[in-house]
């Protein structure tokens, strides 16, 4: 019993204090999602032909600058898919904030270590259209712990 007692106890340290991602892309103050586009849906769960989608896809347009939504510590560059075809979106990086461990993906930062604050610039969005024509252009967010839905951190 007291396994689950600790469990639910650091469960409930990140959903029951409210953490909340701040604005992530410049020109989408309130995080708005991507909803469903030609390419598929962006809500975590989505079906991706042998797969499930495991993030949340905040939409982004291509070149815009990227901000850090709370304080955060920069934990190295992530390469997302290592495919030739795909160079042009092929990086992201990994944080940690509020208690959280997350990535970001197509993503050039702007560094890879150290600290930023909230609302400052992380780096810029990538170029999807080049990847993925008529895509609606966006961020995926994905918690380290890929079983865990990032939807309950925006509002």
């Amino acid at each position: 019993m007291r396994r689950v007692t600790v469990l639910l106890a650091v469960m409930c340290a990140c959903v029951c204090d409210g953490v909340k991602f701040g604005q992530l892309c410049d020109g989408n103050p309130s995080n708005t999602r991507r909803t469903s586009d030609t390419w598929g849906h962006g809500h975590y769960g989505a079906s991706r032909e042998t797969r499930q989608h495991k993030g949340l896809d905040i939409v982004c347009q291509d070149g815009s600058v990227v901000y850090a939504p709370f304080d955060v510590t920069l934990h190295g560059k992530v390469i997302v898919y290592n495919k030739p075809e795909k160079a042009a979106i092929d990086s992201g990086i990994n944080l940690r904030g509020e208690n959280l461990c997350f990535k970001l993906f197509y993503v050039q930062p702007d560094r890879t270590s150290g600290t930023v604050r909230k609302g400052e610039r992380l780096g810029v969005m990538l170029p999807m259209q080049s990847v993925y024509p008529g895509i609606t252009s966006h961020i995926h967010v994905q918690m380290c712990n890929r079983e865990i839905d990032p939807t309950q951190y925006f509002d």
